[in-house]
C-alpha cells in the first residue's frame, strides 16, 4: 500500500457492521464465459481496535436457483450442516484512503492466512447521530485449499467451475454504544 492521501485514521473502540448497509458476497467464474455470484444474508462483522473479525451463517446464502443454493449447502460444497459458519480475523491497517486486513478465514472447518484489500472512508456522522465508517474489501481464495473440490468436465476438457473464487465485503460500521 503506498499513496500520498492523508491516512484515514483506523477507528478506536468497538464497531459493528449495519447490516442493512452491508454486504457479503462473493463471485466465481464459470463454464469461461461467465461469473456466478452470490451473497449471504446474516453475516456479523465487528472492527475493535483495529482487529476485524466476521462470520457469515452459510445456510442464508442467496443465489437465483433454490436448486443450485441446496448443492452449495451440501457435502460437495459448504457442507453447511456440518459447517454452519465462515469465519474470518485479521488486523486492519490503512494508507491514505487504502485499506488491509492480514488474518486467517476458516470455511469448511479449514483454516488458511488470507489478506483482504481495499478501501476505509470516514468517520461521517449520519442524520440520526451515529458515527460510521465504511470498509469495502475484497480477496481471492482457491476454494480447493478449503476442500471444495467438486467440479464438472467440459467437453474440452477443462472444468466448468473455476478454482479462483473472489469473496467481497462492503461495510458500513457503527460505532457501538
Amino acid at each position: 500500500m503506498s499513496t500520498t492521501e492523508q491516512s484515514v485514521a483506523i477507528p478506536t473502540g468497538t464497531w459493528q457492521a449495519d447490516a442493512v448497509h452491508s454486504a457479503v458476497g462473493f463471485e466465481v467464474p464459470y463454464m469461461g464465459v461467465a461469473t456466478f455470484s452470490g451473497s449471504v444474508e446474516q453475516f456479523e462483522a465487528t472492527l475493535a481496535d483495529g482487529e476485524l473479525t466476521g462470520s457469515a451463517q452459510i445456510g442464508t446464502l442467496v443465489t437465483k436457483d433454490e436448486n443450485l443454493k441446496a448443492h452449495l449447502l451440501a457435502p460437495d460444497f459448504f457442507d453447511a450442516e456440518r459447517h454452519p459458519t465462515v469465519a474470518f480475523r485479521g488486523t486492519l491497517r490503512s494508507e491514505g484512503s487504502q485499506a488491509e486486513v492480514v488474518g486467517e478465514i476458516t470455511i469448511k472447518g479449514v483454516t488458511r492466512p488470507a489478506t483482504l484489500t481495499g478501501t476505509i472512508t470516514g468517520p461521517v456522522v449520519d442524520p440520526y447521530g451515529n458515527e460510521r465508517y465504511g470498509l469495502s474489501l475484497g480477496t481471492t481464495i482457491d476454494r480447493t485449499e478449503f476442500g471444495i473440490t467438486w467440479n464438472a468436465p467440459m467437453p474440452d476438457g477443462t472444468n466448468a467451475l473455476a478454482d479462483e473464487v473472489t469473496l467481497e465485503a462492503d461495510l458500513s460500521l457503527v460505532k457501538a454504544a
